[in-house]
């Protein structure tokens, strides 16, 4: 969803294309579905919703920019898995254990044995050791991956790298050597006939849906949910209007309204806020950004136009939650928050406070009330997914509270693809879009994957499978204190790291807070049953959510 990263958003038009509605019409909301070896009742169909993603594409290569989610978690796993949804010890999945170095320096892993692929290939530490340093996902701060015997992988590192713990384990899938090793470009192949080590595999893809089945070896015993419909509905189509007649039973979607959704008691709604939605802004001219929002100034002044009250209120109806602008999340991270700075943004706008930071930047208002400068005017474009309602939203109600402090913002709404190429390429000027938020109750994650130099590139380099740093932000001293926090793991220490950080980037605003997002995931626990609940969220509950995905899938059950 970023993903993806990015949380995925209700549509609201009512039309459906006429071969999605006859599709969907199969997809009974009560009747079971005849086994396709002929015989027996093999079970309802779970059908789920997991963002646009029309027309489908046969993708399920976790090192493209948009994989199938499928991809990421039902059929690849990680090592471990770390559930953000509450605080825990990490859950082994094709790890079994770990050990740091005392010095940071070195992770040691014990692998699952007896795990087999789906072609009936031995999973072994030779596709660990591959899926750690390949040209996909190769860190500048390992050393070396190697196997030290036929069930153990040992990471070396040119420093101390304590808080890589989840980025190495959690969120790396672990790939088929025998199958990635001979594609022609790792990260372009759509690998469309998958092979993982997952509760599910590929059964059929068209340009509507695709389907997985049940991986009946799958180590952790077979799913009991025996076939899973991913449907593709795009903007001029309903996910609402299929959800509240029962043609899918788990989607993540902003719902104002969700009584609207459960009442029927169908579906259940949970909310696990998690994931600040912020404006993206391309930031360092450096590394190619054009455009007024490369004048922090500008960026600053903005900041204090928007009126987030507002854009709560009426983007996400009163659901989302403050954001802080050190990205900590408040109340479960405000240990990490440094005195020295702002804990909270600010919930209503001051156009008298914006003006007086652009005029103390040299920026003179002209005579149409847009301030400028050496000829120059302060407008910038903002894009938004078109059919993702709550973000269309913000774009708009930032257009018109700018425009009160003398900033023009025009919000253009584009397509899906349109918003991710320009993303990963960093072609644009203000994106509204969403940080994934940690795994942990703590920000280092968004710290050196959304605004370190590492994790970033010039303009028009399309950005690698995870690394996020879409904005291209570059400052030295955020990388030193990056660099510096990962090699402890003294919580003094690295509180004094993050001071640091959240001093250059409350001033710099590479991302301009916007809202916590208050993340709704809708489920069927009339048919189904296993999914997380507020009193046992063993994962985090999006159908989109990578990793977890699979976790969630692995433990459902139909109910008869």
């Amino acid at each position: 969803m970023i993903r993806s990263v990015a949380r995925k958003r209700l549509l609201t038009t009512v039309a459906l294309v006429t071969g999605v509605t006859m599709f969907a019409a199969g997809c009974s909301s009560s009747g079971g579905e005849k086994s396709e070896e002929g015989g027996g009742d093999a079970g309802r169909v779970l059908n789920v919703w997991a963002g646009t993603q029309t027309p489908v594409v046969a993708n399920f290569n976790p090192y493209s920019p948009n994989p199938l989610h499928a991809a990421n978690g039902a059929i690849y796993e990680p090592l471990f898995y770390y559930n953000k949804a509450q605080a825990g010890a990490p859950e082994p999945r094709l790890g079994e254990s770990f050990e740091w170095s005392e010095d940071g320096l070195s992770l040691t892993v014990k692998i699952r044995e007896g795990v087999k692929w789906t072609d009936g290939e031995d999973f072994t530490v030779d596709d660990v050791v591959y899926s750690q340093t390949n040209e996909a996902t190769k860190r500048d701060f390992i050393t070396s991956v190697e196997a030290v015997d036929a069930t153990t992988v040992k990471w070396t590192f040119n420093s101390p790298q304590f808080t890589s713990e989840v980025q190495l384990l959690g969120t790396a899938l672990v790939v088929p050597e025998h199958i990635f090793s001979k594609m022609g470009d790792i990260v372009s192949d759509l690998n469309t006939e998958a092979v993982g080590t997952g509760p599910y595999k590929v059964d059929a893809v068209t340009d509507a849906a695709y389907t997985v089945v049940a991986n009946e070896d799958y180590w952790a015993g077979a799913p009991k949910v025996k076939k899973v419909r991913y449907l593709g509905i795009d903007a001029n189509q309903s996910a609402e209007d299929l959800l509240t007649t029962g043609k899918v039973d788990w989607a993540g979607m902003f719902v104002p309204d969700p009584e609207r959704i459960t009442g029927d008691g169908r579906l259940t709604m949970l909310n696990t806020p998690q994931d600040p939605t912020t404006l993206y802004t391309c930031s360092t001219v450096s590394l190619g950004c054009t455009g007024a929002q490369t004048d922090a100034a500008v960026r600053q002044a903005l900041n204090l136009a928007i009126d987030r009250g507002e854009i709560n209120e009426k983007a996400f109806a009163g659901q989302a939650a403050v954001v802080s602008p050190t990205f900590a999340l408040l109340g479960r991270d405000d240990r990490w928050i440094s005195p020295d700075v702002e804990k909270e943004s600010p919930q209503s706008a001051d156009p008298a406070a914006a003006a007086a930071i652009l005029e103390g930047a040299g920026y003179t208002k002209g005579a149409d009330g847009i301030y400028e400068k050496a000829g120059k005017k302060v407008e910038m474009t903002l894009v938004t997914v078109d059919g993702w309602t709550d973000y269309n939203s913000v774009g708009d109600l930032v257009a018109e509270q700018a425009a009160k402090a003398g900033i023009k913002v025009t919000h253009n709404k584009v397509t899906q693809q349109e918003m991710s190429d320009a993303r990963v390429a960093g072609t644009y000027e203000l994106m509204v879009g969403g940080i994934t938020g940690p795994s942990l109750d703590d920000p280092f994650s968004i710290y050196r994957q959304w605004m370190s130099t590492e994790y970033t590139g010039p303009v028009g380099e399309v950005l690698e499978s995870g690394r996020f740093n879409y904005v291209r932000y570059s400052n030295p001293v955020v990388d030193a204190a990056v660099s510096a926090a990962a090699a402890t793991n003294d919580e003094d220490l690295k509180k004094e790291q993050y001071a640091v950080i959240q001093k250059e980037i409350t001033r710099d605003l590479p991302y301009i807070p916007v809202v916590v997002n208050a993340t709704q995931t809708f489920v069927d626990t009339k048919d189904f049953t296993g999914w997380p609940t507020d009193e046992d969220l063993y994962a985090f509950p999006p159908s989109w959510s990578t990793v977890s995905l699979g976790v969630v899938l692995s433990k459902l059950e139909p109910k008869n």
